[in-house]
């Protein structure tokens, strides 16, 4: 008996991985269980980020008992805050999230907590959560405010979990709520859950307390108030979406036959190993559905489909790949959908404005500027546009990690929290109105504004120099000029809050960097764009790594 040659190519960036190298399901949810975290070991505590508690089950950072104290502080930071409408409880499709989804539904129904959970117990977007908050909210004006939980990674690895708390605002919660919850939720590890309600689950699902809410129908109904898809009547565009095994896979073919959009789903299953996906840029798993590594099989067939998008694995991102270009860099189908919104929505306020992470490219500036519409610069993190979108005065929301939403047709709120659903269909309905693609409409505003190149890298730091810049001022850098430009401004501060950006920003009239400390890892990332070229954005990432190691030194 022969056996074939093994693909040299398995098991490399942008290729599949051989089984061998899969998670290992049954073995990470003993873990969850079997596995108890030290409160004495920082790395196995809670510790919620800009997207709330993650970690692993291997490596005891997300197991049952983090889950049993984080859903226990939540019931009380609740009660702190008098929100006593129904929680929303959402999850997607990493391994770890069906059994925190359980121990989750274990507490919440011992406390009295009215929840309301899939009616088949299904799958369940962050932006479909935020809708679910925010239309509840509304229709019950005056009675008892909804808030949720959406239990997910993001984009993460197989053998990653997550755990956000979205308040009565729909949107991530603030600094100060996730610190309460945070530091309870701790302290409750290290008095060993001594102050933890739980009932069995069977006895949860049960109880009068849990509710089945049909949230597919409750937001693909919707979905015509914030695309138009009369413009798609009758289209003869070949369209696809990729739901990457997300939670949104149910929710397309739902999508595809209200609509009636002729679009073939990719991939319309969910298999916690992810066996599916194409190998990030280190070989690993992940549904991120902006890089070109994990999104190799799309990109492959680009030519098939007029217009094509993915979503990572809770659907709050989108991958937009075009017959024109391939895999679209986040940061330019950001300046895409401004430019087309703002111009194809009517009933929008002259008013109303632009929302950007200040690592976001600058080409959406200048795209805002030529439309005279106000932007609002922010720091990292979704939760600064919350305001903005709940009193309109904000249209159009971005990030440069390929978040983002906007408002309904009328004006009015959507979701407060990322969607990558209707950033996807909307470069249907953009394609179809202009007979362009989002790749050649990138290229109109490229022949307008300049083109600009955006790159970010890392660099080792230690945690002293991480806190140290973090903590920098203006007045530590010295230098006048960056990569031969007079600096036009030193940041510390977002432009639009006045929030502090963890870091700092030097800005140019046709480049900029932007340095600040991973939450997550011994490095600091360097954001850097010129619009001169990739000579002058190398200069200014050199130059960029030096002034920072100067300032931290």
């Amino acid at each position: 008996m022969t056996t074939a040659a093994p693909d040299p190519l398995v098991n490399t960036p942008g290729h599949h991985p051989s089984p061998d190298t899969l998670a290992n399901i049954p073995r990470l949810v003993t873990a969850f269980y079997a596995n108890h975290p030290d409160p004495e070991v920082p790395a196995q505590r809670v510790s919620f980020g800009t997207s709330g508690h993650r970690g692993s089950a291997f490596n005891t950072s997300f197991n049952y008992a983090h889950i049993l104290a984080i859903t226990q502080a939540i019931v009380e930071y609740r009660a702190d805050q008098d929100t006593t409408g129904p929680l929303f409880l959402a999850q997607d499709t990493h391994a770890l999230s069906e059994p925190a989804f359980t121990t989750a539904l274990e507490v919440l129904a011992a406390n009295g907590v009215e929840v309301m959970i899939d009616e088949n117990l299904g799958f369940t977007p962050t932006p479909v959560l935020s809708h679910a908050i925010l239309t509840y909210n509304s229709a019950n004006a005056g009675k008892p405010l909804a808030d949720g939980i959406v239990i997910t990674p993001s984009h993460n690895p197989p053998e990653d979990g997550g755990f956000k708390y979205n308040p009565t605002n729909g949107g991530p919660a603030d600094t100060t709520a996730t610190k309460w919850i945070q530091d309870r939720a701790n302290e409750l590890i290290a008095a060993k859950l001594q102050g933890v309600k739980r009932l069995s689950y069977a006895k949860a699902l049960n109880a009068p307390t849990t509710h089945r809410h049909d949230f597919i129908t409750a937001y693909v109904n919707d979905l015509a108030n914030v695309i138009d898809f009369s413009v798609l009547a009758g289209t003869t565009l070949k369209l696809a979406v990729d739901p990457l095994g997300g939670a949104g896979v149910h929710y397309w073919p739902r999508i595809a036959e209200q609509y009636k959009l002729p679009l073939s789903i990719l991939n319309p299953y969910v298999d916690p190993t992810f066996r599916f996906m194409t190998l990030d840029w280190d070989s690993r798993i992940r549904m991120d559905c902006s890089s070109p590594f994990a999104m190799a099989s799309m990109i492959a067939n680009k030519d098939a489909y007029d217009v094509a998008w993915a979503c990572d694995t809770d659907h709050d991102r989108h991958g937009i790949v075009c017959k024109s270009v391939g895999l679209l860099n986040p940061n330019h189908y950001l300046a895409v959908c401004i430019q087309y919104l703002f111009t194809h929505r009517p009933d929008w306020s002259a008013q109303v404005g632009i929302g950007k992470t200040l690592v976001s490219s600058s080409i959406i500036d200048r795209v805002a500027k030529g439309l005279n519409r106000p932007m609002l610069e922010v720091p990292v993190g979704f939760k600064w546009f919350v305001e903005g979108l709940m009193d309109g005065t904000l249209g159009f929301v971005g990030e440069e990690s390929a978040g983002a939403t906007f408002l309904r047709r009328n004006g009015q709120v959507w979701t407060t929290d990322k969607d990558g659903l209707i950033p996807g269909l909307l470069s249907a309905e953009m394609t179809q109105r202009t007979g362009k693609d989002p790749g050649e409409l990138y290229a109109e505003l490229t022949a307008k504004y300049g083109a600009p190149i955006y790159q970010r890298i890392d660099a080792v730091a230690t945690k002293d120099e991480k806190a140290k810049l973090a903590k920098l001022s203006a007045a530590q850098v010295t230098a006048k000029t960056l990569a031969g430009e007079p600096i036009t401004a030193i940041l510390t501060e977002a432009p639009g809050n006045h929030a502090p950006i963890g870091g700092l920003k030097v800005t140019t009239e046709n480049g900029w960097f932007a340095a600040r400390p991973s939450g997550t890892e011994d490095v600091y990332k360097i954001y850097a764009e010129s619009f001169n070229g990739e000579a002058h954005l190398k200069q200014i990432q050199t130059e960029a790594k030096a002034l920072v190691a100067s300032a931290i030194a």
